[in-house]
């Protein structure tokens, strides 16, 4: 049960919040999300003062930055169609830990890339998308760079969980707000009309969302095989896609499912260790 509500959570904060940014501009969104985050949990963990500097750009690249472009992405576009968008995470990732960590992909971890890609590509080519290929750009750069923090807190070495996450929304806070200021404007009033439902979209992006649903995820890696628990995260646009039909009204076209499904698999291919026998038989 935990592991299935660690990608209901997730899932569901995309839909939140794209609510929310029928309102909120998506930076502004993200600092008010890790200025909750940082305001629960930094009181119980300690600070890793050698490590600041670092985690500061952590921080910047894979919350500050990253947020910023998928978010803002996704202001833009069906939270159904980012949320499979953003499943290019984990083959970034995979490519990026061969190039920096000298990692070694097998030919399955390959395979799932090309499929994940490729069903990225077919949404891409969906009609109703043709004007929207900005927005698909930015939520694939806030992948990319979410990749990349991850290779960089790999360099990290042993860093508790619960700790970066608490420091990380430290450091990103700042540096959302700033970049809203640069970027957004009309924030004072905003902040003044803004009414209980955006607020509530912040309580759960930033409570629930981060630091609850990080606090599983974290949990349950310490308990269990990364490849026992993985493969929960696929459930991730399953249950996002179903919220978007449920409250934000959002169909998907056919192209779009049959692309879904395969960045989905891919994503899988990825993700599970090995394969049932009678699937790499055919493969």
């Amino acid at each position: 049960m935990l592991a299935i509500s660690v990608p209901m959570i997730w899932g569901m904060g995309f839909v939140f919040a794209k609510g929310a940014l029928e309102y909120f501009p998506p930076i502004l969104l993200m600092a008010f999300r890790f200025l909750v985050t940082a305001s629960v949990l930094v009181w119980f963990v300690k600070p890793p003062v050698a490590l600041f500097g670092r985690i500061a750009l952590i921080a910047l690249v894979s919350a500050a930055i990253q947020y910023s472009l998928t978010f803002t992405g996704l202001k833009d576009l069906d939270a159904s169609i980012a949320v499979l968008v953003v499943q290019l995470e984990v083959p970034f990732m995979v490519l990026l830990g061969a190039i920096f960590l000298k990692e070694r992909p097998d030919v399955q971890k390959y395979l799932g890339i090309v499929l994940a890609f490729a069903g990225v590509a077919l949404i891409a080519g969906e009609p109703r998308l043709n004007s929207a290929y900005i927005p698909m750009a930015l939520v694939t750069g806030g992948a990319f760079f979410w990749a990349v923090g991850q290779v960089m807190i790999r360099s990290l070495g042993e860093v508790g969980g619960f700790t970066l996450i608490a420091w990380v929304a430290v450091m990103a806070t700042p540096q959302l707000f700033v970049a809203s200021a640069i970027f957004e404007e009309n924030h004072f009033e905003l902040i003044r009309n803004a009414n209980w439902i955006v607020w509530g979209t912040v309580v759960y992006l930033g409570l629930v969302m981060t630091a609850v649903g990080y606090s599983i995820w974290y949990h349950l890696l310490g308990k269990y095989e990364i490849r026992q628990v993985g493969p929960f995260l696929l459930l991730l646009p399953v249950f996002s896609i179903i919220a978007s039909a449920i409250f934000l009204d959002e169909t998907m076209t056919l192209t779009a499912w049959i692309g879904g499904v395969i960045v989905i698999f891919g994503i899988a291919v990825i993700t599970i260790e090995k394969l049932p026998e009678w699937l790499t038989a055919r493969i």
